[in-house]
């Protein structure tokens, strides 16, 4: 197929010009919170580093790097899951499809707390990097449909990666949004090739890979930028009087960590107390939406 321009996919459209939006009560922004939870393979270039090797290169097995991540699957997750838990609130798990045989026991707890589960990939790799895109994507959907008796509706790319077909195969495959256009404080339409597809808002910003393993923040960043992005994005939902969407994203090996999970929880805690919010996951925003345009 010929290649379609961003600016194709999804048209220029300024928020003030658009039809306001109404979430349900006296709500004004709809949270979500995405865990992701990945396999790193071991005979593989680790994803990112935490150590580099005294000497160079890209040795393989990479222990450390891979250690670094697994503890987050082993002892970050539940965490992380105990914070959700003790607020109540619902969560989504963007799981790589290999990720949910590996680890068993994160699907089960997932499952148990009826979080809904969104393609992530099949392995924690570049989508323009894989061997076969579609078998990929197409892996990973039967993986979770399997597993959870339904098929996915949402996808997340690994670190956000997209080819220039990837719209195309994931609605190919029943996907009804996408994560990975990360430009925008409401849903809005991204065009296919056979339709269209929900670009709902992520996040680069509140992202706990960009804070703490890009910019190197400390621990308390994730606190002090979640609060700080949720009260500007409500004053412009409140100011215009039409709602708005932001995304909260965290990783078991990141903000699982001992000196970090504190700082999720006074966050959520923050946003969960607020009148003007509501948490629900990305089907739900799409329903939500679908139902409002």
């Amino acid at each position: 197929m010929e290649k379609m321009h961003p600016h194709e996919r999804i048209p220029y459209t300024p928020i003030t010009e658009r039809a306001p939006l109404r979430l349900p009560g006296d709500a004004r922004v709809a949270v979500w919170l995405i865990v992701n939870v990945e396999e790193w393979a071991a005979d593989q270039p680790m994803p990112r580093t935490v150590l580099t090797p005294p000497a160079g290169g890209v040795p393989t097995p990479d222990v450390p790097n891979w250690a670094w991540h697994e503890y987050g699957n082993r002892v970050g997750f539940w965490r992380i899951a105990e914070i959700i838990d003790d607020l109540g609130i619902p969560a989504v798990l963007a799981i790589n499809g290999k990720a949910i045989t590996t680890y068993p026991q994160i699907t089960d707890a997932a499952l148990a707390r009826d979080w809904e589960f969104i393609g992530h990939g099949f392995t924690q790799k570049n989508m323009q990097k894989v061997d076969d895109e579609r078998e990929d994507i197409r892996l990973t959907t039967e993986a979770i449909a399997s597993t959870t008796g339904r098929p996915p509706r949402g996808w997340l790319g690994p670190g956000l990666t997209e080819t220039w077909e990837t719209p195309e195969i994931l609605q190919d495959n029943g996907y009804e949004y996408v994560c990975d256009w990360v430009l925008d404080d409401q849903p809005v339409s991204l065009k296919t090739a056979g339709g269209s597809l929900t670009s709902v808002p992520y996040t680069q910003e509140c992202n706990d890979v960009a804070m703490m393993l890009i910019q190197h923040h400390a621990a308390a960043e994730y606190r002090q930028r979640a609060i700080d992005q949720f009260e500007q994005i409500h004053h412009d939902a409140e100011a215009s009087d039409s709602a708005r969407v932001m995304a909260l994203v965290v990783h078991p090996y990141i903000m699982g960590a001992p000196h970090r999970a504190r700082y999720l929880r006074e966050a959520l805690e923050h946003i969960d107390a607020h009148p003007g919010a509501v948490f629900m996951t990305g089907s739900q925003i799409l329903d939500w939406y679908s139902e409002q345009s």
